[in-house]
C-alpha cells in the first residue's frame, strides 16, 4: 500500500516566534488530515513540540544565507523530496525558500510560500532576493496588508489566510492562579502595581523603546518586555540605558523568552503592541485578545485588521509615546465590568488556528494529484 503524500515545510530554525508556531500548527493539521508532515530546519527549542504532533524533523543548515549554502541545501532538499515522496514544498522564509524552489523544480514537487513580512529592499538585488516568496504555485498572505504588499511589489495575486490563535492553549479558564502568581513573583511586581506587557522579540522596530518612553508618564506601573533577545545584547543595554535616563529603570523588567505566554498575558493588566514599522500580522495581539486582555496596538499593518478600536482594544499612532501613555491610563481606569466586556468581545472575534489550518489544507489539496 503506497504511503500518503508528504508535505515538507522549510524554515531557518524552530526556536520561537509566529512563523515557527504556525509551522507546528500546520504540521499538526497535515498529520490529522492523513498526510505525512515533514519539517526541515536547523533545529531549536520547538523541535520536541513539533515531533509531539507526529511530524518528523529533518536537520539541515537552513539558517544560512550564503549562496553556496543555499545551493547545497537545495540538493539536500531535492534528495529528500525524492526519497520521501514529497508532493508539496512549503517555504516560510527567503533563504530556505530559494533552496526549496530549486529543489521543487529539480524533483518535480509543487511549491508553496507563506509571505510573512514586508521584506526590506534597501540594498541592490534585494527585490530579486525577496521575489522567491512570490514564486509559489500558491502564495499565502498572512493578512490583507501583506496581500496588498505582494500585489504592489510583485504584481502577484495571493491567498489571504490570517494567522490564528490556538484556543486550546490560550484559554483563560485553563490557567491556574499559581502560574500567574509565579510569573508576577519572578518579575518582582509590587503588590497592587499594574503590569504592562509587551510580548515581542527584542529588536528595535518592535518598539520597546516607545513603551519605555511612555512608562515615564505612567507612575507606579511595571513594564515587562517579554521576548527572545536573539543575541542582541547591545540593544538590551540600550533599552536599559534609556530606562535609566527616563528614571524608570526600577520599573522595567526584561525577562527574556517566556515559555508560559498564557499565564504571562493573564499576569498583565494591559498588553501593548508598539511596533514602529508595519507588522505583517501580529500574533501576540490575537493571543492577548484570546486571553481576554486589554490590548493597545500601533495603528499600522496587521493589527488594524484584528483590533476594532474601542470594541476589542485600541489603536494608537505608531511611535507616539504620549498617545500610548494616555491610552494605557484610560485602559487601566476602566471599571471591572467594562474590562470584562471588552475582553469577552475580543475573545469572541479572534481568528482561530482551526480556520487557518482548514484554509491551508484546502490550498494543499488544490495542488495534490
Amino acid at each position: 500500500m503506497p504511503l500518503p503524500p508528504a508535505i515538507l515545510q522549510v524554515l531557518p530554525a524552530l526556536d520561537a516566534g509566529g512563523v515557527e508556531r504556525g509551522t507546528l500548527e500546520i504540521a499538526e493539521a497535515i498529520q490529522t488530515a492523513g498526510f505525512r508532515a515533514l519539517v526541515a530546519s536547523s533545529g531549536g527549542r520547538l523541535v520536541p513540540a513539533l515531533e509531539a504532533t507526529g511530524a518528523r524533523h529533518i536537520a539541515l543548515p537552513l539558517a544560512t544565507k550564503s549562496p553556496i549554502g543555499i545551493w547545497r541545501n537545495a540538493a539536500a532538499l531535492a534528495a529528500l523530496v525524492r526519497a520521501e515522496g514529497v508532493a508539496i514544498l512549503h517555504a516560510r522564509s527567503r533563504a530556505p525558500a530559494w533552496s526549496a524552489w530549486l529543489a521543487a523544480r529539480r524533483a518535480g514537487a509543487r511549491f508553496v510560500t507563506t509571505y510573512h513580512g514586508t521584506y526590506g529592499e534597501g540594498f541592490p538585488g534585494k527585490r530579486l532576493y525577496n521575489s522567491v516568496m512570490a514564486r509559489g504555485d500558491r502564495v499565502i498572505a498572512i493578512s490583507r496588508h501583506i496581500e496588498e504588499h505582494i500585489r504592489a511589489t510583485h504584481g502577484r495575486e495571493s491567498r489571504v489566510i490570517p494567522r490564528g490563535v490556538d484556543l486550546r492553549r490560550f484559554d483563560p479558564a485553563l490557567v491556574a492562579p499559581e502560574r500567574i502568581a509565579a510569573l508576577r513573583a519572578e518579575w518582582a511586581v509590587p503588590e497592587g502595581a499594574p503590569v504592562i506587557l509587551l510580548p515581542a522579540r527584542l529588536t528595535r522596530w518592535k518598539g520597546q523603546g516607545v513603551l519605555i518612553e511612555a512608562l515615564a508618564q505612567l507612575p507606579g506601573a511595571i513594564a515587562v518586555l517579554a521576548g527572545d533577545p536573539q543575541g542582541r545584547d547591545a540593544y538590551v543595554a540600550e533599552l536599559r540605558a534609556l530606562a535609566e535616563a527616563r528614571g524608570v529603570a526600577g520599573r522595567l523588567r526584561i525577562p527574556g523568552h517566556v515559555a508560559d505566554m498564557p499565564a504571562a498575558l493573564l499576569a498583565a493588566d494591559v498588553v501593548v503592541h508598539a511596533s514602529i514599522e508595519p507588522e505583517a500580522f501580529g500574533r501576540s495581539v490575537i493571543e492577548a485578545q484570546a486571553m481576554g486582555r486589554l490590548i493597545v496596538a500601533a495603528d499600522l499593518g496587521g493589527p488594524r485588521e484584528t483590533v476594532a478600536h474601542g470594541v476589542t482594544g485600541w489603536l494608537t499612532p505608531p511611535g507616539d509615546t504620549a498617545a500610548l501613555a494616555a491610552q494605557i491610563r484610560a485602559a487601566l481606569a476602566l471599571p471591572p465590568e467594562a474590562r470584562t466586556a471588552m475582553g469577552q468581545a475580543a475573545r469572541a472575534r479572534v481568528p482561530t488556528m482551526e480556520a487557518m489550518q482548514e484554509a491551508t489544507l484546502a490550498l494543499y489539496r488544490e495542488l495534490l494529484p
